[in-house]
């Protein structure tokens, strides 16, 4: 005897298989996969691409430690008068209150900056020789000579002249005509079987110098600045796993300080060696451009495609062949 039980449910079943018979799968609903996180063009990680700046650090050991340089998307060192260094950040997916010491522009900023297309440039001034060639050069110019204390303002913590920051915030809004960020030239992708393992490069100019020191716990390269450790205000160790040491040939330019130094310009257009810092290892490149206008590509010495890990870049620009420190094998068991 069939309980009633029994019969409702063979009857659903019934139902249910007559249902799915007259249906091709073509029309059934499918749930729809979570679209791609959107990923910044200039470090490959998570995060916006949003309007591209430059702010321009003084890089002395006077200014340090510095204040928002780690969360630029990259970091460019240049040489300046006397063998010094300054730093160039760009932002363009992470955009700090505050940042700082600022200091004055370039010869050098015009072409480095061009391939970025029309950046926001925030710096303290540049000399009267220089200002029409940035006012014709494709920049927005949010410097502290058209902009109040309000944005531009002393940090009484530190000491003029390395004292000067800007509120990049109340900046972004006179930004209108800023460009979006696009790529510069570089993807992110696998390590190179070219990549040999190394411990520890240093990089020199006339009078400054930085150290990369690899760090298996954190697994980045770690910052020595003038052989101390390199800390950000936020008692961050600056660093990275991205670092780009790009040879460039630096000559003494048209320019000058106030004290009678001689601006070295460093050319970054035309073509070059460079080296790779990523995953604990270096790997030799070449890099290539052909106007200031153009993206920078940079390829194995095989003519393959170099490929940047993810992360923030920071890019010495020097015309000094690095000090490389590869680890020292034990005999005994190969490693």
């Amino acid at each position: 005897m069939i309980s009633f039980k029994t019969l409702k449910i063979s009857l659903i079943s019934l139902t249910t298989s007559a249902i799915l018979a007259g249906c091709s799968l073509s029309s059934l609903p499918f749930i729809e996969s979570a679209p791609e996180p959107e990923r910044n063009v200039l470090t490959g990680e998570v995060g916006s691409n949003g309007k591209v700046i430059a702010v321009k650090f003084d890089d002395t050991r006077a200014a340090h430690p510095q204040e928002g340089v780690e969360n630029a998307d990259v970091v460019i060192i240049t040489q300046v008068e006397a063998g010094l260094t300054r730093l160039m950040g760009i932002y363009s997916s992470n955009y700090p209150e505050q940042v700082g010491p600022v200091r004055s522009a370039r010869i050098s900023d015009i072409d480095i900056l061009a391939q970025y297309g029309r950046v926001g440039f925030m710096f303290s001034g540049a000399q009267s020789k220089l200002r029409p060639v940035v006012a014709a050069a494709n920049l927005e110019n949010l410097s502290a000579e058209r902009n109040p204390p309000s944005i531009y303002f002393n940090d009484p913590e530190r000491i003029a002249p390395y004292a000067m920051m800007v509120r990049i915030p109340l900046l972004l809004a006179k930004a209108e005509n800023v460009d979006v960020v696009k790529t510069v030239g570089w993807s992110h992708g696998e390590l190179s079987e070219l990549a040999l393992p190394v411990s520890r490069v240093k990089v020199n100019w006339p009078n400054a110098s930085y150290e990369a020191i690899w760090s298996k716990e954190e697994q980045r390269f770690l910052l020595n600045f003038d052989r101390e450790p390199n800390f950000a205000k936020s008692g961050l160790r600056l660093g990275s796993n991205n670092l780009i040491i790009q040879l460039a040939e630096i000559k003494p330019s048209e320019y000058g300080d106030k004290f009678g130094g001689v601006t070295p310009k460093t050319n970054v257009i035309g073509a070059g060696t460079a080296f790779l810092l990523r995953d604990g290892t270096i790997t030799p490149m070449n890099w290539n451009r052909e106007s200031a206008t153009s993206p920078t590509s940079w390829t194995l010495e095989n003519g393959e495609p170099a490929y940047f890990a993810t992360g923030q870049v920071w890019i010495f620009l020097t015309d000094q062949e690095p000090e490389i420190t590869y680890p020292v094998l034990d005999e005994t068991n190969g490693k």
